[in-house]
């Protein structure tokens, strides 16, 4: 039958017995079924195929979080209807391929859909994926005139999913269909296999940086936060490493062809969604102009990329990837972010904090280095754009001072009040430059080319790019302040100017 079809049903669906359940002592039977099948403790249930959402109101009645799909917007409907009030969501949508997205459940229950399916067993290796480890099917089934599926062909179907399988005859209970019946109707209780040694899902993240600006996409029909901005993202597949995934997935999404030394790790954070199991993922950074222009390469996955400030994020992202961006943003490598099972997947700018940075080493690391300058907007402007191009983010401003961080180390520019009178001098004891890795030297040519238009100097020019050297290759800038910038996109030991 088609959606079409069950939309026709709708309004006179629950005219049976064993559909509506209006019948009191009908109800009863089911309700006493019902607690029978489910787990005592609350549970999350996916009602799959739910129709007008009777099943799923009795389990939420005994307490269970229900998730209703069904192919039917009717149907859909009135499920949302009686369910209205009670901790439950109706999604419209493919039983055979619910629309949930990464959540996993403690039940999966479904009346009478599998036999209408030419491959049920196919349908029940990807419902076995959405239980979480010792949850149970829940699958109530018959055989009605020749037509239905026999408990046997299930059985067999349900034997290498599951540790072990409970049939139940339910034709002899007539107070479960209202009336007598003389065909074949069962349920199977199924138990997932316990957990054995725990596992992970791996996934990686691209931080595609333009200069102080990332790449977000837009998600649709994926089923799981559609309509949030995202980073471009993915699984580790079998025999992958997490940099070979990475760059599969940047090609397979925004059509970026990476080179391995085009990513440096940014980021690791072990994370649990609301409803889901734990997985790790790795945030990798990589310099905008690497491999090609981004673009949508995934419509039928996205409704579009666009760019944002990594110090100005909006508000309707994943809450994983925003999770990720701001621990990156300040500073930490390491991150554990676990929601509760009541927790949005959106972001929720007045919601509770469940980023967990775990220290690191960095005892000798450099911290921080801080410039008192003359006048601090111009100061600003210069330093803003260049620390940008080299992957620093906008991270503290007060009202003499601004600061820029990239992972433990920031630089400080500062109009003291405090400061002497005088100009700097590099030559005069005390500091004389700042050295800085560009990326390689392309991208060092890139800086090069467009420093003046941002106030700033090449020194040396008559021995650019080898003025350290003909084995260094770097830059040297000056700003009219004085201070003096290297930029180093191949180096070896440094040689005294």
């Amino acid at each position: 039958m088609t959606s079409i079809d069950w939309d026709a049903l709708a309004d006179s669906f629950d005219q049976e017995p064993d559909h509506g359940l209006l019948d009191s002592a009908v109800r009863m039977a089911w309700a006493e079924r019902m607690r029978d099948w489910l787990p005592r403790e609350p549970s999350q249930v996916l009602d799959l195929g739910c129709g007008t959402g009777t099943l799923a109101l009795l389990a939420a009645e005994q307490g269970h979080r229900v998730t209703g799909v069904d192919l039917s917007p009717a149907m859909a409907g009135q499920a949302r209807a009686k369910l209205a009030g009670r901790d439950a969501e109706i999604l419209v949508g493919d039983a055979t391929r619910p629309p949930v997205g990464e959540r996993t459940f403690d039940v999966i229950l479904a009346r009478h859909v599998l036999w209408l399916l030419p491959d049920p067993g196919e349908v029940l290796r990807h419902w076995a994926s959405l239980l979480r480890p010792g949850g149970r099917f829940v699958l109530i089934e018959g055989v009605w005139s020749g037509t239905g599926l026999a408990p046997a062909r299930l059985m067999e179907a349900l034997a290498p999913l599951t540790e072990r399988v409970h049939y139940e005859r339910l034709s002899a209970d007539h107070e479960l269909w209202g009336r007598p019946v003389d065909d074949e109707r069962y349920v199977l209780v199924a138990q997932a296999a316990r957990p054995g040694r725990h596992t992970e899902v791996v996934d990686v993240h691209l931080i595609l940086r333009r200069g102080d600006e990332v790449l977000l996409a837009r998600r649709s029909g994926t089923g799981y936060g559609d309509g949030l901005l995202n980073g471009p993202s993915g699984h580790v597949e079998a025999g992958e490493d997490v940099r070979a995934a990475m760059i599969r997935e940047a090609d397979e999404e925004i059509g970026v062809e990476l080179a391995p030394d085009d990513l440096k790790v940014a980021l690791v954070m072990q994370h649990r969604g609301p409803g889901g199991g734990a997985r790790i993922g790795w945030f990798f950074e990589a310099e905008y102009g690497r491999g090609g222009e981004p673009y949508n390469r995934e419509p039928q996955k996205c409704s579009g990329l666009s760019w944002h400030p990594l110090a100005d994020l909006p508000d309707d992202m994943v809450a994983y990837c925003r999770a990720g961006l701001e621990a990156y943003r300040a500073g930490e490598r390491f991150l554990i972010h676990r929601h509760e099972d009541h927790d949005p997947i959106v972001y929720a700018p007045d919601g509770p904090a469940r980023a967990v940075p775990l220290p690191a080493t960095t005892g000798g690391v450099l911290h921080h280095i801080e410039l008192w300058v003359p006048d601090l907007p111009s100061a600003e402007a210069r330093w803003g754009w260049l620390l940008g191009e080299l992957g620093y983010a906008p991270y503290r401003r007060w009202e003499h001072g601004r600061s820029f961080r990239r992972a433990d180390t920031y630089v400080v520019i500062e109009q003291s009040p405090g400061m002497l009178p005088g100009a700097h001098d590099r030559r005069a004891p005390g500091l004389n430059h700042l050295a800085f890795h560009a990326a390689d030297r392309t991208a060092l040519d890139a800086l090069v080319a467009r420093a003046p238009e941002h106030g700033w100097t090449l020194l040396y020019g008559d021995r650019h790019p080898f003025a350290g050297g003909e084995d260094h290759y770097a830059a040297y800038l000056e700003d009219p302040a004085g201070y003096e910038v290297e930029l180093v996109a191949e180096a070896t030991p440094v040689v005294r100017l």
